[in-house]
């Protein structure tokens, strides 16, 4: 498979999540050290959202070598199996970012990634991932030297881009470069003319503060922004903190940036110390919104906001205590391909 051009890069752009879609990607649960002994509640939770985005666009569940046959089990036969090695299963992070230029060819963007900034070890598979599926369904390859995770931007399709200084920024991921080097990468990178930076979260251990735990665009001037309901929560400085940041910013186009908010799942329990009680971590199906839950009443009024937002499309909803726990949520287990084409 051959690079593009720099020409040829300069024409492409990154489209909106609510886009049309060829396919969706995912990848089944592979470290046993995030999962611990609910491991195969996980994998049970990853077929369930699999099956539920299936009902509007086809999903490629990448399987390492050898557990193709427990997979198919979890995921029946409406779900594509794609044999590629793995080291996790967090496809929107080291996933390609599928782009698309004015003709509707597609190219992909390989990340460079390093599990988080070095959070586990090994991620050599991970890091080669990108290339596996652009090679796997013969889609061209954009390569950069910018440590970065898909989670870690949310873009409008119409050249806006939104991320966090605690992601980007972070010495774990992009030491020496300014803040002006990266977000001139990221404008070449996904076909932006304007970058609007959150402060992001430096205290979520996982991430660093990946953007789609905090807000997200729903469509061109509208952002979806979470919010905590307790004043004295440790964490409601920093929700403020990006929501100052957020108010009165303008787009690529020199709209006025609008807020939508949705509450977090606030009363959500866990064990586990990175539980994921975000509802703006989504995912947009062709038709649908696969949004998580969590068996708490705060479900049906981040549903009433989602369903609001997108009124024509389906809101399905997907339990996700068994993913929540290794740190991630709907958005985070998958990745679109955009269709081929205009």
């Amino acid at each position: 498979m051959t690079e593009i051009t720099e020409a040829q890069k300069n024409s492409y752009y990154m489209p909106a999540e609510w886009s049309p879609h060829e396919r969706c990607w995912m990848a089944w649960p592979s470290r046993p050290e995030v999962w611990g002994n609910r491991l195969k509640e996980t994998k049970q939770n990853y077929a369930s959202v699999a099956q539920a985005i299936r009902q509007f666009e086809p999903v490629a569940m990448v399987v390492n070598p050898g557990e193709e046959r427990e997979a198919a089990e979890f995921l029946g036969p409406d779900i594509d199996i794609v044999s590629l090695p793995l080291d996790d299963s967090w496809t929107r992070d080291c996933a390609p970012c599928f782009l698309k230029n004015s003709s509707g060819e597609l190219a992909g963007v390989d990340l460079t990634f390093s599990a988080w900034g070095g959070k586990y070890a090994p991620f050599d598979k991970d890091a080669d991932l990108a290339r596996a599926i652009l090679e796997h369904v013969s889609i061209e390859r954009i390569t950069t030297d910018l440590t970065a995770e898909g989670g870690g931007i949310s873009v409008d399709g119409e050249g806006t881009i939104l991320t966090t200084e605690s992601c980007l920024l972070n010495t774990n991921r992009n030491p020496g470069w300014t803040k002006g080097e990266v977000e001139a990468e990221l404008k070449r990178l996904l076909g932006g003319e304007k970058v609007i930076w959150l402060p992001g979260n430096r205290a979520e251990t996982e991430t660093a503060g990946h953007v789609d735990g905090i807000a997200a665009f729903v469509r061109p001037g509208v952002v979806l922004f979470e919010t905590i309901p307790d004043p004295y929560d440790p964490s409601f400085s920093i929700v403020q903190a990006n929501l100052d940041a957020l108010r009165g910013q303008t787009d690529a186009k020199g709209r006025q940036i609008d807020i939508v908010f949705i509450e977090e799942a606030y009363e959500a329990t866990s064990q586990s110390d990175k539980f994921c009680r975000s509802y703006i971590n989504f995912y947009l199906a062709n038709g649908g919104v696969i949004m998580p839950e969590y068996g708490i009443p705060a479900d049906q009024q981040a549903r009433h906001v989602l369903a609001k937002l997108f009124p024509d499309r389906r809101v399905v909803g997907v339990n996700i205590d068994d993913i929540a726990v290794g740190g991630g949520g709907i958005h985070c287990i998958t990745q679109q391909q955009p269709i081929t084409g205009l």
